[in-house]
């Protein structure tokens, strides 16, 4: 999708399911959060630029490190999730926009995202774009998924709904999307090119609990989030009566007693202005 195609997209119904299911969205994603702020290190008193930042999970996280001294800025597309947003950190401060060409001066010391990063169309002009935010001194500090195949809680779904399913889009890797910072040589190639210096990526693999039981992982994965649920909208009853059953099989097996729990993949990355 272009920028077009996402502002669109995350101002329509899926900004406005985000925004409503942002607990328990924000609950499955809570170790990427956590992952972000043990990787970035924000400090009391410095000022956080929270890019992608949804419904104000990262910002939160942010705002109780930086303390009263601090500042956390987020910023996004979706004007249903900011609203959300709002009410979630009031004292946080939040902008409608988009992070490719907002006017952006050098005044944070952190520029930070927990997967909002992966969707802009032109990735190396938007992070040149945020290199500009950044204060000499300044870090960036992000999260972002590894490829398709090392997520469980993706890769597993799917895979079951596959043969419910008709064909799907053909996935480009480095377009925008869940996956476009898959490949960590495209990461790096991309900062390099947009002015990035002293560029780290490590490993983050992790678990995720998708529902506090079976039926709640598997409306995660068929109604909530991920290709699956992508997929679900356009089916007919039947169709999705045979994807919901043959994604709760497949599931079952992930079952415990602290919920249905899978396998997460992520990059964690970090460079200078």
């Amino acid at each position: 999708m272009s920028n077009d195609d996402q502002v669109a997209y995350w101002n329509g119904p899926v900004g406005d399911k985000w925004a409503k299911y942002q607990d328990r969205i924000d609950a499955t994603l809570a170790p990427l959060g956590h992952a972000v702020i043990a990787f970035a290190k924000p400090q009391p008193g410095e000022s956080v630029l929270d890019i992608g930042c949804g419904t104000g999970a990262l910002s939160e996280l942010m705002e109780a490190a930086v303390g009263e001294d601090g500042m956390v800025t987020g910023l996004d597309i979706s004007d249903p999730m900011l609203q959300t947003a709002r009410q979630r950190v009031p004292d946080a401060r939040f902008i409608l926009a988009d992070a490719t060409d907002y006017g952006f001066g050098p005044v944070y010391d952190l520029v930070t995202s927990r997967l909002g990063v992966m969707f802009f169309d032109a990735p190396a002009t938007a992070f040149a774009n945020l290199r500009r935010a950044l204060k000499p001194d300044g870090r960036l500090a992000f999260i972002c998924w590894r490829g398709p195949k090392e997520n469980d809680w993706v890769s597993l779904p799917y895979a079951a709904a596959k043969p419910h399913i008709p064909p799907q889009p053909t996935f480009d890797p480095t377009g925008p999307g869940q996956f476009s910072l898959a490949d960590p040589d495209h990461i790096r190639g991309m900062l390099e090119q947009a002015g990035f210096k002293d560029i780290r990526i490590e490993k983050f693999d992790g678990m995720m609990v998708l529902g506090k039981d079976l039926d709640e992982a598997v409306n995660y994965c068929t109604r909530l989030v991920g290709p699956t649920a992508r997929a679900m909208k356009d089916l007919d009853v039947g169709a999705r009566e045979a994807v919901t059953n043959a994604v709760r099989e497949t599931l079952a097996p992930l079952a415990t007693a602290d919920g249905v729990k899978a396998g997460i993949a992520c990059w964690l990355v970090s460079a200078k202005p």
